[in-house]
């Protein structure tokens, strides 16, 4: 069978009709540059930022229209709304933080006196620093960062324990390549399941993978509380929080009732991921958790055979949203199939390829947020192998 051309792809889009179905989306220079790797197309289309939910479908025939070329294995496609310029709202102040709490290695930093305080939360005994990795929307690649920041903390020389928050749709247990049930020890406490040194615990520990969770907010409620409160963490620097996404009970839940040290959200560079991920940043500043940054995920494709950069989903725009709300930009992640294909085999960069750029990355981001959670630097330790 021939290989897929870039090509073929342009020449298939051709009959894809465009808004309101004047012309099609190649002539009306909708279509991004497209590139191809491992018989699998990439490639977005800008559309107005204003019609983006209302032209889902027009995404959604695209990748129906690539998927279906012999030869194509797979289509990822993503709609990009590239507002005009001077369109921009006008930057806001910057909503006022409270002391953030100086946590890790069992120190804390109280907040003066005289400054408002909110009734203290139960914490977690052990635990040091309690964080979530959020976003305003799926298919970010959140749960795949949250991992890989867990394990690029570990890398780095601390004590971290990962707890899955997505509910309805369970990633880590597969992410992490664990499987099985876990066990209950007295009074109902449940051992986190454990894999590269990063102690775990999930909803897909505890239901078939493929069943339907069908949940409402008391017991989605209930649920994030008990795998928080009621399992064995040990001692802990960091439990990372893989939040689900958008800004639903689980999200409330764990912003109102648990003392979170900070929130990462996780955006691609695209502006309509931008618009949802601001939603999750004002929902944490009005429940006065503080921000620790923000990570642009697949902020650029990096060719495997030749190495060559695409910025396919545009690039740089989590990092002009950072500095419009004056919050840390964490770092840039790529989208490489290295990543995609060792998440997909439980077999995360941070371990199964510890010194490659991509491990590195996630380390250095890793050191970005201790410092932001902490004040104090860490340096990166040696790269850690896992056979």
């Amino acid at each position: 069978m021939a290989d897929v051309t870039k090509e073929t792809v342009i020449e298939a889009l051709r009959r894809v009709r465009g808004p309101d179905l004047e012309g099609d989306i190649v002539s009306r220079n909708m279509v991004s540059d497209v590139f191809i790797a491992d018989g699998k197309v990439y490639f977005s289309i800008s559309v107005p930022s204003e019609r983006a939910q209302e032209l889902e479908p027009l995404r959604m025939a695209a990748e129906r229209t690539v998927k279906d070329i012999p030869g194509v294995k797979g289509a990822l496609v993503t709609l990009t709304a590239d507002r005009k310029a001077g369109s921009a709202p006008p930057p806001r102040a910057a909503a006022p933080q409270p002391p953030r709490p100086q946590q890790g290695h069992g120190h804390t930093h109280a907040a003066p006196p005289g400054q408002g305080q909110r009734p203290q939360k139960a914490g977690v005994p052990g635990v040091g620093a309690i964080i979530a990795v959020a976003s305003g929307k799926g298919g970010v690649g959140k749960s795949t960062t949250a991992v890989n920041l867990a394990l690029g903390l570990i890398a780095n020389g601390l004590k971290v324990g990962l707890l899955d928050a997505d509910i309805y749709g369970p990633s880590v247990p597969r992410l992490l390549k664990i499987s099985g049930r876990p066990q209950q020890i007295e009074n109902r406490i449940i051992v986190p399941m454990e894999n590269y040194g990063l102690k775990a615990m999930s909803m897909g520990f505890l239901v078939e993978e493929e069943a339907a969770m069908i949940w409402r907010g008391p017991m989605v409620q209930s649920a994030i509380l008990q795998m928080l409160r009621e399992v064995a963490w040990g001692e802990l620097d960091v439990l990372v929080v893989d939040m689900p996404p958008g800004t639903g009970d689980a999200q409330l839940t764990m912003a109102q009732q648990v003392p979170l040290a900070g929130a990462v959200i996780v955006s691609t560079p695209q502006d309509l991921a931008l618009i949802d991920a601001r939603k999750g940043i004002a929902m944490f500043r009005k429940v006065e958790v503080p921000l620790l940054g923000i990570i642009e995920n697949m902020s650029y494709f990096l060719a495997p055979d030749t190495g060559t950069r695409y910025d396919i989903f545009g690039h740089g725009g989590a990092k002009a949203e950072a500095e419009r709300i004056k919050v840390p930009f964490l770092g840039e992640v790529p989208l490489t199939m290295d990543i995609r294909e060792k998440s997909d085999a439980g077999t995360p960069v941070v371990v199964s390829d510890p010194s490659g750029p991509a491990a590195r990355i996630y380390r250095e981001i890793a050191a970005r947020v201790w410092q932001e959670l902490t004040g104090r630097p860490l340096r990166a330790a040696p790269a850690i192998v896992f056979d």
